[in-house]
């Protein structure tokens, strides 16, 4: 018991950015193992409850319908139509061959299943290419955060030589002049514009588009008032989550994504070769530090972590019981959460991510 409170108190130390007037959970005590033949060190599973303390359930939120930067940000529809064609489009990038929704596939919970993605001449990323889905909400983009909207996210794969490999914006810009259809496009989307058709207005209508893709889900249903969406041992498995301190940094309207913390609190990461933001500022306090993602969909967007080094959802929470706790779950205690990630899968905007005709190219392309 000691054990687990003091995992939890570094736990709570490193997460201090995401303070909140409610304490966090103290671990309940394991019970006896029911399993004789259970590995030596190997925690006993905790007897199950369908008891979740409210005030900790007000530290979750419903997914709003659009993930507006603020009131006055409300994109157009020309905008987001815009977004939709350019997010779709191969020819942003330098051989034609990749688009937005390659790496982010709409149709796939917004990732494309791959360890890292295939960039340009079959190149391959050093980080996993995480959902689309919601991310408008979250306090920064790219795993390191290097982004501070989606709006600048979406300029930077674009032109990465290892991604879509554009040599820069203006060629981007000069492509996009040749189409027509661009032209008259980006003219509706930006009226106020003096030079409508620019680089810095690509990323704002892929991200305009971006701010539409929400999954609501029965969590959500859950967190307005109707207690008999989920099963009792989904709600089980959600107790245990909130337990064990997992809500420390998944928490909020996306259950994470709202935080920039460490990777390995209690032991160190697997994986050291990446160094996360440090990469970004160089500071050694950033060192193993990345965006918390958002568990919304999680059962639908593996493998995971930044480096894809978990294949399955079970696996991804052992890790980070282990390594962020400190606590060695038992087989129970890991089908009971990831029974109740389950509940956070949405259901995808059919209508709004349907791929859009594109304007055809124009003279001499």
């Amino acid at each position: 018991m000691h054990a687990r409170l003091f995992a939890l108190l570094l736990l709570v130390a490193a997460c201090s950015s995401t303070s909140d007037a409610t304490p966090a959970p103290t671990p309940t005590a394991a019970v006896d193992s029911a399993d004789p033949g259970a590995p030596a060190g190997a925690a006993a599973a905790r007897t199950p409850r369908t008891d979740i303390n409210p005030r900790l359930l007000r530290r979750f939120k419903p997914v709003r319908a659009e993930l507006h930067a603020d009131a006055t940000a409300e994109p157009s529809q020309a905008q987001v139509d815009l977004g939709r064609m350019l997010f779709f489009d191969k020819r942003l990038s330098k051989d034609r061959d990749l688009s937005c929704n390659s790496c982010h596939d709409l149709a796939r919970y917004g990732v494309d299943g791959e360890v890292t993605s295939v960039g340009a001449k079959g190149q391959r990323g050093n980080r996993n290419s995480p959902t689309v889905y919601h991310a408008a909400g979250h306090v920064r983009s790219f795993w390191d955060g290097r982004a501070e909207s989606v709006e600048e996210q979406a300029k930077g794969p674009i032109l990465n030589p290892a991604e879509m490999a554009m040599p820069d914006g203006k060629f981007v810009v000069e492509q996009l002049r040749r189409i027509p259809g661009y032209v008259a496009a980006f003219a509706t989307a930006f009226p106020g514009d003096k030079d409508p058709l620019s680089y810095d207005n690509v990323g704002t209508a892929i991200g305009a588009f971006e701010r539409g893709l929400v999954t609501p889900a029965r969590w959500d249903r859950y967190l307005a008032g109707d207690k008999t969406v989920l099963t009792p041992e989904e709600i089980g498995g959600l107790a245990l989550f909130t337990d064990l301190g997992c809500i420390t940094c998944h928490t909020g309207e996306f259950v994470g994504g709202s935080t920039m913390q460490k990777a390995g609190v209690v032991q160190p990461w697997p994986n050291q070769k990446d160094q996360g933001r440090f990469e970004v500022t160089k500071q050694d306090s950033d060192r193993m530090i990345f965006k918390v993602p958002s568990l919304r969909n999680v059962a639908k967007t593996g493998p995971y972590f930044h480096d894809g080094s978990a294949k399955t959802l079970d696996e991804a929470v052992l890790v980070m019981a282990r390594h962020q706790l400190g606590e060695e779950l038992p087989p129970e205690d890991v089908a009971a959460i990831v029974t109740w990630l389950g509940s956070l899968t949405g259901e995808l905007p059919a209508s709004y991510i349907v791929e859009p005709t594109l304007p055809p190219d124009g003279p001499g392309m």
